[in-house]
């Protein structure tokens, strides 16, 4: 970088003259001073950021933003771009670019939805990755005790299907495996609450399971909206003083 430019620069955008001359004090204010003696103080200059902080939970971005490390005069844009990614930007800059001083990504476990698992990585699927819920134990119970390899047909009508579980000690019993069932996998950032949404359960020989996604991605919009809610819960006080804006 040629220093002399920069400074050269920098003195033409602030209207120093040769006439007048730039004194920088120990507490970093910038003053202009005339060859009358007459000083005008500068506005400080504003170093932009190189690239964003990266964080993975809403608490941490939110502490960040309380800690006002920087840009503390700045108002600051929080946008939640989508359920697992949350960014924060600065005000429009003359050149018409933004900002971007933080980010957050949720870590969220991964699981293949239209895939069929065996019965046991079904069940510790639906034990780590889903919600507790009525529909997933009940799941939980049908994979956790089926006894038999080959899935009923007979009474499959496209939407239920038969299997046979075991019930009690030594008996067997036909259970029909309802659908659509409603399950809330982790799929957003910890700190707000999973969306419930309907999927359509399905198995066979194996005997194996896969889970559908069946509510057009309806999900995302109520997860986006519980962000939304819990950033403006845990910045009240910068939302109410007008320094920071929500976008959703």
């Amino acid at each position: 970088m040629d220093l002399t430019k920069e400074a050269i620069k920098y003195l033409a955008e602030q209207g120093i003259t040769p006439a007048t001359r730039l004194i920088k004090t120990e507490t970093g204010q910038n003053f202009v001073i005339d060859n009358n003696g007459n000083a005008q103080e500068l506005e400080p200059r504003i170093y932009t950021a190189q690239s964003a902080i990266e964080l993975n939970t809403l608490t941490g971005l939110v502490e960040y933003i309380k800690a006002n490390l920087e840009r503390q005069k700045d108002k600051l844009i929080l946008q939640v771009i989508n359920e697992h990614e949350v960014s924060l930007k600065g005000l429009l800059k003359i050149d018409g670019s933004r900002e971007r001083l933080a980010v957050t990504q949720a870590i969220v476990p991964r699981f293949n939805f239209d895939h069929f698992y065996d019965t046991e990585e079904m069940n510790i699927a639906l034990q780590s990755k889903f919600v507790i819920n009525e529909h997933q134990a009940l799941l939980l119970k049908v994979i956790g005790n089926i006894a038999e390899k080959n899935v009923s047909e007979a009474s499959d009508d496209g939407v239920s299907q038969a299997v046979t579980i075991k019930q009690g000690v030594a008996s067997k019993v036909n259970v029909k495996v309802p659908n659509p069932v409603v399950l809330a996998p982790y799929r957003t950032f910890l700190e707000v609450k999973q969306p419930e949404s309907k999927f359509i359960f399905r198995m066979q020989e194996g005997p194996r399971a896969a889970i559908f996604e069946a509510d057009g991605g309806a999900w995302r919009n109520e997860a986006i909206r519980n962000i939304r809610d819990f950033l403006a819960k845990e910045l009240k006080n910068e939302l109410e003083n007008q320094r920071i804006t929500i976008l959703a």
